[in-house]
């Protein structure tokens, strides 16, 4: 297929001292071939008090929706055909660097910002505050990062990285990987999911809502749409 062909990609949105979140985004380097898209049933409703049985179609919330693809990766086709700084950072380090920012989609932030940008922004934030990088506060609980699934302007959803397997097939003088691929499991979170771990006022929270809402509000305008074809599979089953 000739022409512009667009890239999957994660986008890992995190807080930082600054009034907007920022994105650490990791574009798929070759697209993967083949994608898993899983759905499975909202959980049942609860029977209501007083009554001897449930209603057997009552559900709680959205269905489950996870993703799981296979992506490769390679610092050769980096260095012959990317720009000057990702051919050096692949001559440098091979694909360490894309290797490490999907490793990092697994480690947990939150108040404390253990995640990359994260610990980022809070070594900035110490100098600019004079605090030591190494003050630690207590926190409730580490929370996962909130990540969208972007592939392609129809699909571009809230998920969490449930699985991540790496194999890496060559190396470079230095043992740095030049050649690997990656086994992503993705779960897609819903509004309730998000909205139950956050505040009203969480900017995360709420631009991860927005993504969703805007691929289900699309998927249900491309179900109507699909009504022209059932129409023409009605008529058809009609004897002449």
């Amino acid at each position: 297929m000739s022409g512009l062909v667009l890239k999957g990609a994660l986008v890992e949105f995190m807080p930082t001292f600054l009034p907007v979140p920022l994105p650490n985004v990791i574009v798929f380097q070759y697209n993967p071939e083949t994608m898993t898209h899983t759905w499975t049933q909202p959980e049942p409703a609860p029977a209501q008090a007083g009554s001897e049985a449930s209603n057997p179609i009552a559900v709680q919330g959205f269905p489950g929706e996870a993703f799981s693809f296979t992506i490769a990766m390679d610092a050769n086709d980096e260095i012959a055909d990317g720009s000057a700084p990702t051919a050096a950072l692949a001559e440098a380090s091979g694909i360490y660097s894309r290797l490490a920012a999907l490793e990092m989609l697994l480690y947990p932030t939150g108040p404390g910002q253990s995640g990359l940008t994260g610990a980022v922004s809070a070594a900035i934030a110490s100098a600019q505050t004079g605090q030591t990088p190494g003050t630690t506060r207590v926190v409730p609980q580490s929370v996962m990062p909130v990540t969208l699934f972007i592939w392609g302007p129809g699909r571009i959803v809230p998920v969490r990285v449930t699985g991540l397997t790496i194999t890496e097939k060559l190396y470079d003088s230095t043992l740095n990987p030049t050649h690997a691929e990656a086994q992503l499991s993705l779960r897609v979170l819903t509004p309730a999911e998000l909205q139950s771990a956050s505040n009203d006022s969480d900017v995360l929270a709420n631009l991860a809502t927005v993504a969703y809402n805007y691929t289900l509000g699309l998927r249900q305008a491309l179900a109507v749409a699909n009504l022209a074809n059932a129409a023409e599979s009605i008529i058809g089953m009609i004897p002449h």
